[in-house]
């Protein structure tokens, strides 16, 4: 067949490539890439002759497409903290879910929130050549530390534990908004010593939460006791000493803003087995609404983190920068939700579900 008749085929098909637009300039392949990406090195009257060819083909570059065809491997790297926590679990799953919908596979890793292990962790990412990362960091871990150990060459977003003053983009819930709205439904339903247990100050997250325990406070022209906060392992043993330090307090609580749903859940055991009912005698509300957390005894009021949501942003995130898209647009704080159900008592002052 002749060049003549090839690019007729190849117009009537549309499946213009870089091979066909090289032989009609009458240079290589290789010397259409480098005017494609900007090379400096092509002579001016070469340039022109590919840009005609282009022309005369209909050659559409996808600069998007080249990225995620040029990336070193299909591989994205998931680094959780902690998949003990029923959380990270279901977020891992969304991940993996949405990265196979992209034609990714996912490799997982779990730090079981040890910044050295992590270390390793990334190093070991490095090894097998992952196209990009998506990363939950691991308890403990601060920016320049981080910063130092990162495969600087490899995209990366951060997930769910904000990393104050990293230039990577962050995916996760909006956690002060939606502390505020759990707190907010707290105070509607008439309570005013609410108590927020669980996490630790030095935890991002936490700090976020904390914020939006004090707006909605502050919001209804009422002091933000910090004697109130109770910080505990973000675990249902950290819940269950949280309450108890806060039971044996001069003036009790009445409500309780948990750091998240396992937290809550730890609460909610410890409360029943000290006789007081939970959703009548005082109020718990978690977040995050894992999967149990419907099925609590009783059923948790929550804040929705949107698991689904969340996973698919993390793809998104860490493919639009193998595509080399800004990281500055690729940040992403979702609406966090409030789930009204049993726990919080709205079914018991209201008779309904408020």
């Amino acid at each position: 067949m002749s060049e003549t008749l090839r690019g007729d085929a190849v117009d009537r098909v549309g499946r213009v490539t870089i091979i066909d637009v090289a032989r009609r300039a009458g240079v290589s392949k290789s010397t259409v890439s480098l005017v494609l990406s900007g090379g400096e090195l092509v002579a001016e009257a070469t340039k022109l002759r590919v840009n005609e060819a282009m022309q005369a083909l209909g050659y559409v570059y996808h600069r998007g497409a080249a990225s995620l065809r040029a990336a070193s491997s299909d591989l994205v790297g998931m680094i959780m903290g902690d998949l003990k926590n029923p959380f990270f679990a279901e977020l891992t799953a969304g991940i993996e879910d949405a990265l196979f919908q992209r034609g990714f596979t996912p490799i997982l890793a779990n730090t079981n929130e040890d910044p050295a292990r992590q270390a390793q962790v990334l190093r070991a990412m490095r090894e097998h050549n992952v196209a990009g990362i998506i990363m939950s960091p691991a308890r403990g871990t601060d920016t320049w530390t981080l910063a130092q150990q990162w495969p600087f060459h490899v995209p990366a977003v951060i997930t769910m534990r904000r990393m104050i003053g990293s230039s990577l983009p962050y995916i996760g819930p909006d956690n002060r908004k939606g502390e505020r709205a759990a707190v907010e439904h707290l105070l509607k339903l008439g309570h005013r010593r609410i108590a927020f247990i669980g996490g630790a100050a030095t935890m991002p997250t936490q700090q976020d939460r904390v914020s939006g325990w004090r707006d909605a406070l502050n919001g209804w022209g009422l002091a933000a006791d910090e004697a109130l906060i109770y910080e505990a392992p973000p675990t249902r043993d950290g819940g269950r000493a949280a309450i108890e330090r806060a039971l044996d307090s001069p003036q009790p609580a009445t409500a309780f803003a948990c750091y998240n749903d396992v937290v809550a859940m730890g609460a909610t055991r410890a409360l029943t087995l000290r006789g007081i009912a939970v959703g009548r005698d005082v109020a718990v509300v978690g977040f995050d609404d894992i999967a149990d957390a419907e099925h609590n005894a009783p059923p948790l009021t929550t804040v929705s983190a949107d698991t689904r949501e969340m996973g698919m942003r993390c793809a998104e995130g860490v493919l639009g920068l193998i595509r080399r898209e800004d990281p500055a647009g690729l940040s992403f704080a979702g609406d966090a939700r409030l789930i009204v159900r049993e726990s919080c008592g709205a079914r018991f002052r209201h008779g309904e579900m408020s």
